[in-house]
């Protein structure tokens, strides 16, 4: 006879119904709450023009949006370790529906940017990293579609927000719609947090039969979270620049916002298939190869760019770009999964995810500064693709390390 391991007597366990029901929740809050995440990259041509600032400046607030964003994956990652997921989710999404409420009433391009780091990239930060290492507590078999499901929410974002916002925009302007998005965040996310009050299950954060084991590799978990924190910074300076500056790009070449918004939404929603896609390859041949894999066709697909800019061929080489880096970043939450402590996960997450905010931060404002300094976004491309070679080598290092500890233990 078996028995299934469960966190309390009348509590739901690993791989139980309960987990796929969670994982439907995390998603839906996810695509909700990823408005944070995209708003503000719709808006920027309407802020720069309002405002009347360069494109440097305009962007400042995607990035103090992603700083924002990065140091909330870290604190709300830490704080769940501490106390579950539903009450720091909880003040996260009041932050953000507040956050949206109030930058709708800002009179300057400084308060804007404040507003979106303070509020919204803090009050975004609950529904990726720290959901996502919630969410791995409650998967063994299925771990890596579990931890790429969740993370597709914040694609799923992507390619929703972009598609609708600019509509509302056009009829009412970008500060009816922020104040919209920040009502129905405060409406639909509360109640969604309430759903997820349950703690993880005791065998997934203090082991037991049903808990998948730590796998072995010849690196301090210091030198690994390093490592991963380099590689992710390298990916995410390079995927910054098709997803910040699209529909800029497209409005310099003539194509119009609501043009580039449509490539946004196309580029995500191929990032969700890959993203899932990713999960269940992920779960075949490991986190690690899945990773180099989508690096290696990121890489490639950036490439594209630079010589490919009529409006069919933007539309195609965006299909390709989504299809190729959707997978990379939730791998990152598989690896700590796989190689570190459980109940240090939400911290390990964090920290990672961070530095892939921060890439995507630093990589958005990068970008706009290589455009006011030559003119032109193929320089901002380049740069993108050098980032990425850096990204390439971390892991085939961690990958070199991971194959030398399981042969030492063959």
């Amino acid at each position: 006879m078996t028995t299934t391991v469960s966190s309390r007597a009348d509590g739901p366990s690993i791989d139980s119904a309960y987990a796929w029901m969670r994982l439907g929740v995390s998603m839906l809050l996810s695509t909700i709450g990823g408005a944070g995440m995209w708003a503000v990259v719709v808006v920027l041509p309407a802020v720069q023009a309002e405002f009347g600032v360069d494109r440097a400046a305009a962007s400042m607030p995607y990035t103090a949006t992603m700083v924002g964003f990065a140091a909330g994956n870290m604190l709300v990652g830490r704080a769940i370790d501490r106390m579950g997921y539903w009450i720091p989710a909880l003040v996260s999404a009041i932050a953000l529906g507040a956050g949206f409420l109030l930058a709708s009433l800002t009179n300057s391009i400084l308060a804007f940017t404040l507003v979106q780091g303070l509020l919204i990239g803090l009050g975004t930060s609950a529904i990726f990293g720290p959901l996502i290492a919630d969410i791995s507590h409650w998967f063994n078999r299925r771990r890596g579609v579990a931890v790429t499901a969740a993370a597709s929410g914040s694609y799923l974002a992507g390619a929703v927000w972009p598609t609708v916002m600019p509509y509302v925009m056009q009829g009412e302007g970008w500060r009816f719609t922020y104040a919209a998005i920040g009502i129905f965040c405060l409406a639909t996310m509360v109640p969604l947090v309430l759903m997820l009050r349950r703690g993880a299950p005791r065998e997934a954060t203090h082991g037991s039969p049903g808990s998948r084991p730590t796998q072995p590799i010849s690196l301090s978990p210091a030198a690994l979270q390093m490592l991963l924190v380099i590689a992710g910074f390298g990916c995410c300076m390079a995927m910054s620049m098709p997803q910040v500056h699209i529909v800029a790009y497209c409005m310099d070449l003539g194509y119009g916002v609501a043009r580039g918004a449509d490539m946004l939404s196309i580029m995500l929603a191929a990032g969700v298939v890959s993203r899932i896609g990713s999960g269940f390859l992920a779960d075949r041949i490991g986190a690690v190869k899945t990773l180099i894999i989508g690096s290696a066709l990121q890489c490639l697909s950036l490439l594209f760019y630079i010589p490919f800019d009529g409006l069919a061929s933007l539309y195609v080489v965006s299909l390709v770009f989504g299809l190729s880096q959707g997978g990379i970043v939730p791998c990152y939450a598989i690896i700590v999964r796989d190689y570190m402590p459980a109940k240090e996960a939400g911290q390990r997450v964090g920290i990672v995810l961070m530095a892939t905010i921060f890439g995507m931060a630093v990589g958005g404002w990068m970008s706009g500064w290589i455009y006011d300094l030559t003119g032109s976004y193929a320089a901002a491309f380049l740069n993108g693709i050098a980032w990425n070679l850096v990204n390439l080598a971390a892991i085939l290092l961690l990958m070199w390390r991971a194959n030398r500890s399981a042969a030492a233990m063959a």
